[in-house]
């Protein structure tokens, strides 16, 4: 077998722009926890829940961006960019749309949603704070996730990438500002993160606006006001993904529920182990991106063997990230804990915590990218009832550690079996070979 292929330049040369903005969000997450966890356990919990609410909208709204990706890069392999600017632009219009009505609901809504955790009262009135400024930047959220996938169909990463590091400069500038500077605490994270997204935004509508009116495409420009029809296409594309995410954030979000009734210190560890989780899952997950465009173009073009090819040289890669991650968390991991605690009870909860992650690190690969292959596939009602099926076997480990409280490795220990679940189901997908349809 050859070491390095066409199939690993076209990974990597998405993958690794990719990796920039994949890792936005959770970068975001990991500088503001990283500035709140030196204020003490309780805002450092409050940020875990309300990030832990935040993560679970736009976990949902994610089919933005899969739902995106696999439609432009289908078009585009099949020769229509217009079409594939065309449904970029309403799954943008339709992200503006849907963060608007839900950061209205959500903020509403904040003190009742925080109080189904049953949090302690100083944790919750954190958390609600937190909740109500950092929602406000949703609609900016969910129009960069659409405008993303975008890109990426077209298989250009590295713009995304550029936005990305712009986007985490501003947040870590902003939080030194806000937080430390005028002393807003808790409230000058939301604030930062917010204010960040949104300008994210602007400078990828005003890329998107201006290559859609380029002359060269089929038939001219591609106008910029969107189509009712176009939106409700994409919301009906995105709908067995939304399914698939649910699963996936009804298992997360348990898991931070039972973190909560094992009390403050274990819940402000997990959002410690939670935000490095998250930052390692999203580095990995830049192959699974990559696999979702260049999917979605193979098949497009009709040719399945390509996209087979594609999978097999994503998996080999992905565990070789993925062994390299782990044995890097487990040597440095006192140097990580100290970046976001000082904590003596704390960090002696994550140094065990942080073991497991790593060793979770070749499974959670291999689940990524079979994830991607099936979604840039469109695969997505097999996801759907495969992710009801995985949450079905995830919540009785849970059950069982929050009934014996058995602590925060043994939380993570849990969710292992979640990944091995979902591996097991993906895994017998890939093999049948079923989901390499062909045309646009």
């Amino acid at each position: 077998m050859a070491i390095w292929t066409k199939s690993d330049r076209e990974l990597f040369a998405l993958a690794i722009p990719t990796f920039a903005s994949l890792v936005s969000e959770p970068l975001l997450v990991l500088a503001d926890t990283a500035f709140i966890g030196h204020l003490g356990a309780v805002p450092l919990a409050g940020l875990g829940l309300g990030g832990n609410v935040l993560g679970v909208v736009t976990g949902l709204c994610v089919f933005l961006a899969y739902a995106t990706t696999g439609t432009t890069a289908r078009r585009f392999g099949a020769g229509d960019p217009r079409g594939a600017f065309e449904a970029g632009r309403d799954g943008m219009a339709l992200g503006a749309v849907l963060g608007a009505v839900l950061a209205a609901l959500i903020w509403a809504l904040a003190p009742t949603i925080i109080g189904w955790y049953h949090p302690a009262p100083d944790v919750a009135a954190a958390a609600v704070a937190y909740l109500r400024l950092v929602i406000l930047g949703l609609p900016f959220q969910l129009v960069v996730l659409a405008s993303t996938g975008l890109l990426r169909g077209l298989q250009d990463a590295r713009t995304p990438m550029a936005v990305a590091i712009g986007v985490n400069l501003t947040n870590i500038g902003l939080d030194a500002l806000l937080i430390y500077g005028f002393g807003f605490g808790i409230r000058g994270s939301a604030t930062a993160t917010a204010t960040a997204q949104a300008a994210s935004c602007l400078v990828l509508v005003a890329v998107i606006a201006r290559r859609a009116r380029a002359r060269n495409l089929p038939g001219g420009g591609v106008p910029l006001r969107p189509s009712l029809h176009g939106m409700f296409d994409a919301m009906s594309h995105g709908g067995w993904l939304v399914v698939r995410s649910l699963g996936l954030w009804i298992s997360l979000t348990a898991t931070t529920v039972v973190a909560t009734r094992m009390g403050s210190l274990i819940l402000a560890a997990h959002q410690v182990a939670n935000s490095i989780w998250n930052f390692l899952s999203f580095s990995l997950d830049a192959l699974a991106i990559a696999c979702q465009a260049l999917i979605g173009r193979y098949l497009g073009a009709e040719d399945p063997s390509g996209a087979k090819r594609v999978m097999r040289r994503a998996m080999g890669w992905g565990v070789v990230q993925a062994c390299v991650v782990g044995v890097v968390l487990v040597v440095a991991r006192p140097l990580i804990i100290r970046i976001f605690t000082t904590d003596p009870a704390i960090t002696h909860l994550l140094l065990g915590a942080l073991v497991v992650l790593a060793c979770l690190q070749p499974l959670a690969s291999l689940v990524f990218v079979l994830d991607g292959v099936l979604i840039g596939a469109g695969d997505t009602r097999y996801l759907a009832i495969a992710g009801l099926f995985v949450v079905v076997i995830h919540l009785p480990l849970l059950a069982l550690v929050w009934h014996f409280d058995a602590g925060l490795v043994w939380l993570w220990i849990a969710y292992g079996g979640f990944l091995a679940a979902r591996g097991l189901t993906l895994a017998l997908r890939a093999r049948s070979g079923r989901w390499a349809s062909t045309g646009e």
